[in-house]
């Protein structure tokens, strides 16, 4: 038995390969998306996971300003201190 070698794959002809099974992989989750909804207990379902979503990302929102406003607290000691130590360095 004799084997052949396989040619790699065209660079472009690969990536255009790949671009076509991904828009396929959307348009497909899209219409899944769109019968699951007209479903009442898919719309349901997709209200669940929405409410779901807006209090993960309402959570993360606050613990981002949280964060900024203890990261902006740090930064104004600092800032004070510096000057502070400025003054203090200037009248020795």
């Amino acid at each position: 038995m004799e084997m052949h070698a396989r040619e790699a794959p065209d660079d472009e002809e690969y990536d255009m390969k790949n671009l076509r099974w991904f828009t396929l992989g959307i348009i497909g989750g899209l219409i899944a998306a769109h019968l699951i909804n007209k479903d009442p207990r898919g719309h349901e379902l997709f209200e669940q996971v929405d409410a779901r979503i807006t209090e993960f990302t309402d959570r993360m929102s606050d613990a981002y300003r949280d964060q900024q406003s203890t990261l902006h607290a740090i930064a104004s000691d600092v800032s004070a201190s510096v000057a502070n130590a400025s003054s203090v360095q200037q009248t020795n």
